[in-house]
């Protein structure tokens, strides 16, 4: 794939549930392989077609037709943000946290596990402040965590 493709940053629509979910799936066992997911596959499939699209507000990064990111707000928490392994590196996670400090321009919140040391970089490349750590009982994966805040 080429960077250079034009990627388009819109608002999901039902349809692309599916196409998300699968983003979410390679990237999240990619990105973090010694996490165990309390949940199967078809539990993530079925999360993002009921509660993630239509619940909350999610927006993917499309190029050539196929969903190659996504990100999802939940108020002031970037509760998601996921590319497609081979988009990692070209600045589409740039864009997404610059469209999230758009919609959420006071503040934003996220979790993120503490073994995802890529993630701590990125966020804090990007002004977040880690201001809280856990042991992980608060999550599902009942993984270490982090709570990153950002304020202008």
């Amino acid at each position: 794939m080429s960077s250079d493709r034009a990627v388009v940053l819109r608002r999901a629509a039902g349809s692309d549930a599916g196409p998300a979910a699968e983003v979410w799936l390679r990237s999240f066992a990619a990105a973090l392989p010694s996490v165990v997911r309390p949940r199967s596959d078809d539990d993530v499939r079925d999360y993002f077609r009921d509660v993630v699209v239509p619940l909350r507000e999610t927006w993917v990064a499309e190029t050539d037709g196929a969903v190659v990111g996504v990100m999802v707000l939940n108020g002031e928490q970037l509760s998601q943000l996921y590319l497609a392994p081979d988009w990692r590196g070209r600045g589409l996670g740039d864009r997404f946290v610059v469209l999230a400090k758009e919609r959420s321009p006071r503040e934003l919140t996220l979790w993120t596990f503490q073994v995802n040391e890529p993630a701590h970089r990125f966020y804090e490349r990007h002004g977040f402040v880690a201001v809280e750590r856990t042991d992980g009982s608060g999550n599902e994966e009942r993984e270490p965590d982090v709570r990153y805040v950002w304020r202008p």
